[in-house]
């Protein structure tokens, strides 16, 4: 009994232009407009295909079902995430320029956070970034299977604390909030537990968005540590 078959629309080679104007690239800047716009949900092949003054079926000559629309939108999220060679700049500088333009682009572009494994991240962009992790942590020491586990405790903790940030903006970060009235709340909430108390900076809420960075910071600079000590040890 064989199992289903593994497609995706980088295993096959792109169609060429069927029309004078029309390209793949300029589908997929269009679909990340409206994704941008409206969310996972607003994106519809008749949608991109009247955006682009084209019929819905004329797109399916460039990808064959919007699951391969969303790779390639995919794809193009990878695309916008800097990361220096580690050669020149050394693994932990790497892994940090990284970690900040992931979270970056993630919050830029947020509907990209329904997609994070679940579509393939096959794509040149994609590969790019993860043929540089793996040098970046080969440069630091890491040998064999750890080398993946390293990497994979990177980006764990960049998703982790990236998309509960992009869920709150979508349904609570819109919204107007009285700082006073939060500090109220939070205070009536940890009444009875005064060490919780005494350490909830209230000053966050003043400025949700800067707590949120040293907050990143202070964990990715833990994570980074952490792996430091493992190679040390």
């Amino acid at each position: 009994m064989t199992g289903k078959q593994f497609a995706s629309v980088w295993l096959r080679e792109p169609r060429k232009t069927a029309s004078p104007g029309r390209s793949r690239d300029e589908i997929v800047r269009a679909a990340v407009e409206i994704l941008d716009a409206e969310g996972l949900g607003g994106l519809s092949m008749r949608k991109l295909g009247a955006k682009l003054s084209a019929g819905a079926t004329s797109l399916y000559w460039y990808v064959a079902h919007k699951d391969e629309l969303l790779e390639l939108v995919y794809d193009q999220v990878w695309g916008e995430m800097s990361m220096p060679e580690p050669e020149d700049v050394g693994w932990r500088d790497a892994a940090s320029v990284l970690a900040y333009s992931m979270r970056s682009v993630i919050l830029r572009h947020p509907w990209s956070a329904d997609l994070l494994g679940r579509m393939p991240a096959l794509g040149p962009n994609a590969i790019q970034v993860a043929d540089r992790m793996r040098r970046m942590f080969k440069l630091a020491g890491f040998e064999g299977m750890d080398v993946d586990y390293a990497g994979s405790t990177l980006t764990a903790y960049i998703y982790g604390m990236t998309i509960p940030e992009v869920a709150w903006n979508s349904t609570m970060g819109e919204q107007e909030y009285d700082p006073d009235e939060m500090r109220a709340m939070v205070a009536r909430a940890v009444k009875d537990f005064p060490d919780m108390l005494e350490r909830i900076d209230m000053s966050a809420y003043d400025d949700p968005q800067t707590a949120r960075r040293i907050a990143f910071d202070f964990g990715l600079m833990s994570v980074l540590d952490g792996l430091e000590r493992r190679l040390a040890a």
